[in-house]
Parts: structure tokens; C-alpha cells; sequence
């Protein structure tokens, strides 16, 4: 009876996996400063059975070697060198905020406690006595590793904490702003776009990164205070009589108290932009007429945010005006109601602008009670500002007889 071959495959045993690939961890880099070329060989040596090492033989060859990437991990520094010192060395080092984390460990054949304390004073975390004993070398190098590496941990977990607590700081903000635009009447988008107005004009004044994030997240808060004016005033914006006026007038410094005063810069911020987006160049804003730079200059920059997304945008009683018509009316106040340089950035970033306006649009369904009516067919455009209390386009309020100057964006509630 004839056996039917077996092939290679089937005759042998199946095959051992194949080791998984081995994960590279990268090795602490460690920077030996030291003059003598003994104890850079000895130290060299010793410490590359574990880490990295960059050797150097001078204050200076230190300083370019401790700037260099890959940075070290840490320092080990002769005290007593030619030229400039190790401790010399360790202030230049702490004064760069680049190399100022690196811990620094000093190499001293000095016991004195003076010349100790002045070594931690500039910044050092520990000293290794000469004559050098390897093994406490190497449990000093370890140790300070192991702290260093702890705390560079410790910063990663409060810098992801820090945040989270500002996500939620700004989700808040933002789910306030939206709970005042359903009590004006439903304007879903409000809080979106005049953040985003307020980041450009920031952006094109050419302020820093971190100015623009906090100005455009705490602009949505700016009218929060009209949670504290009577519902028939907000909706009787067509008609205002004095006493009305007065109690619109009134959801600055009410805003500002909703928001309150902290030390955290965001609701520090927003504070600051409840209270003073009235406030006009020329000292004729409320509530307490600053003029000028006396005006902070988040609290300026809303104003202009806040008076393009009124005038730009649907009110109950009348429908938008066209950018262009809003930014000539805005232009046309520079120097009486806005500040001219904010002007100037607000003209730079007008493009952006209008694109963020056509983008984001009103949700005309959600508007409570809207009524063009009486609005003239196809009136789309407004005067200047200061000749709106005179003759306000169709649909917007003007102002009492006996009311102070005010914005040029009057619409419901405004």
C-alpha cells in the first residue's frame, strides 16, 4: 500500500510566533560638567551602563550642551572651574526657561554648608562630594531622575486638569449665553458669532493668542445681565418710554454682578465686558461713562462685536441689516461711540466676518413672536449711528426724549 507524501508544511511543526517588537524607551539624558578629564572618563563610563551622557568641559561648552536638543535630564556640575563657575553655570541655566527644569546636582570636593546653601539658593537639587564613590553616584543620578520624572508627570496631569476646568468654564458660558438668547426670543446662534466677531477683531489688532481666546469665549456673557430686566421690557423694544430705558440700562452692571468678581482671568474677563460694552469713546456710555482708554479694552472691542451681530442680525420686530449697511454705520462712529484703533481692526477683519455671519445663520423658527410688519418692504438699510435716534431705519426703536446717547444697534431689547 503505497503512503501518500507529506509536504514540508504538513510534515512540520507549526511555526513560534514571531516575537513581538520590542518598545523602544528612550534613556535619560544625563550632562557631565566637569574641567578635569579624569573625573569626565570615570563619571562617562560609570553612568553609561544606564543612560545617555554629553560631556563637557567647560562652563560655556555646558551652557550651548544644555541647550541643545534632545535637553538633558539632568546636570551633573563641577562647582570649582576655570572660567565660569558651576554655579555660575546653574543661574544661567534656571534663567532660561528652556533649561530652567533641568535639575542640576553638584560635583564639589568642598563640605563647607555655606557654599551647600548657596548651590541650592540658585536652584541645584543635590551635591555629590569628591572623592566620587560610584555607588552613591549612581542612587543620587537615580533618585533625582526618578523625582524629576514624577513631577514632570504631576505637571502633565494638572496641565490636563487645568484644562478640562477651562473647557467647562467656557461649555458654562456658552450654555448661559444660549439660555439669554431663548429669553430674547430664540436667537440660537448669538453666542456662536459674537464670540467669533470678537476673536477677529482681537486678531487683527494683532493682540496675543491667549487675548483672543479670552475675549472670544467671555464676549458671549456680554448681555448676561438681561436676565435680570423685566420680560415686558425686554419685549417692548419698539416703544421704550424713559423708565424703560432706564431699566435696560440697567443689565450692565446686573451682568456684572451675575458674573462676579474672581481672580480666574476668563471670568475675570467676561466681567469686565458685561460691564463696559456700553461705554462709548466719547465718555456718553453707561453705566458709568468712561471715555477713552479709560474704557478697558476688552469691554471696547465687544462694543464693536456686539453692535455688528445686533444690527446684522434677526430681532422680533425686524429683520437685518446688510454687512456693508452695518459696517458703514460702525465706521461712521469711530472716534464718538468706538474706539478708532479697534475701528481700524474691525475694517481688517470685516471680510472674516461676513463670512462667519453667512455661515452661521439665525434660526428664524425658533424666534418667538416675529413680526416684520412693521418694517417697510425691502428697508435694509440704516443711517449712521448718531442720526438713529432722529430717524431710526424701519423696525428699530429710537431712543426716548429724554434718554443719554446710546448704540446705534437698537432692536428688541437692545
Amino acid at each position: 500500500m503505497s503512503t501518500k507524501p507529506t509536504s514540508p508544511a504538513e510534515s512540520s511543526p507549526p511555526a513560534a510566533p514571531a516575537p513581538a517588537a520590542a518598545t523602544s524607551v528612550r534613556r535619560a539624558l544625563v550632562l557631565v560638567v566637569d574641567d578635569s578629564d579624569d573625573i569626565r572618563a570615570l563619571l562617562g563610563t560609570l553612568l553609561k551602563r544606564r543612560y545617555d551622557v554629553r560631556i563637557a568641559g567647560s562652563g560655556d561648552e555646558a551652557i550651548v550642551a544644555a541647550g541643545k536638543p534632545p535637553h538633558p535630564d539632568l546636570v551633573l556640575l563641577d562647582v570649582e572651574m576655570p572660567g565660569k563657575s558651576g554655579h555660575e553655570v546653574c543661574a544661567t541655566l534656571k534663567s532660561d526657561p528652556v533649561t530652567a527644569p533641568i535639575p542640576v546636582v553638584f560635583i564639589t570636593g568642598r563640605s563647607d554648608a555655606k557654599d551647600e546653601a548657596k548651590g541650592f539658593s540658585l536652584g541645584a537639587v543635590d551635591y555629590v562630594t569628591k572623592p566620587l564613590s560610584p555607588p552613591i553616584v549612581m542612587a543620587r543620578v537615580a533618585a533625582q531622575l526618578a523625582l524629576a520624572d514624577q513631577r514632570q508627570q504631576l505637571e502633565q496631569l494638572v496641565a490636563e486638569r487645568t484644562r478640562e476646568l477651562q473647557d467647562t468654564r467656557v461649555q458654562l458660558i456658552q450654555r448661559l449665553a444660549r439660555a439669554l438668547s431663548y429669553r430674547e426670543g430664540g436667537l440660537t446662534s448669538r453666542a456662536i458669532r459674537i464670540g467669533q466677531y470678537a476673536r477677529l477683531i482681537t486678531e487683527a489688532a494683532g493682540a496675543r493668542n491667549e487675548t483672543c481666546d479670552l475675549i472670544a469665549h467671555a464676549a458671549p456673557l456680554n448681555d448676561i445681565g438681561k436676565l435680570g430686566v423685566p420680560e415686558v421690557v425686554l419685549r417692548s423694544a419698539d416703544h421704550y418710554n424713559a423708565q424703560d430705558w432706564e431699566e435696560m440700562r440697567r443689565h450692565c452692571e446686573i451682568g456684572a454682578e451675575i458674573i462676579g468678581e474672581h481672580r480666574d482671568p476668563l471670568l475675570a474677563t467676561a466681567r469686565t465686558v458685561a460691564l463696559t460694552h456700553h461705554e462709548r469713546w466719547d465718555g456718553k456710555g453707561y453705566p458709568k461713562g468712561l471715555a477713552g482708554n479709560a474704557i478697558p479694552w476688552a469691554g471696547r472691542v465687544v462694543a464693536i462685536a456686539d453692535t455688528f451681530e445686533a444690527m446684522t442680525a434677526t430681532q422680533r420686530r425686524r429683520q437685518p441689516m446688510s454687512v456693508d449697511d452695518a459696517a458703514r454705520a460702525i465706521i461712521a462712529e469711530a472716534g464718538t461711540q468706538f474706539d478708532p484703533a479697534i475701528v481700524d481692526a474691525f475694517k481688517k477683519a470685516l471680510p472674516k466676518m461676513a463670512a462667519v455671519r453667512k455661515a452661521i445663520r439665525d434660526e428664524l423658527e425658533g424666534i418667538h413672536d416675529l413680526d416684520f410688519s412693521a418694517a417697510a418692504p425691502g428697508a435694509s438699510s440704516a443711517p449712521p449711528p448718531g442720526a438713529a435716534a432722529a430717524n431710526p431705519p424701519p423696525g428699530l426703536k429710537p431712543a426716548p426724549k429724554d434718554a443719554p446717547a446710546s448704540d446705534p444697534k437698537r432692536g428688541p431689547g437692545r
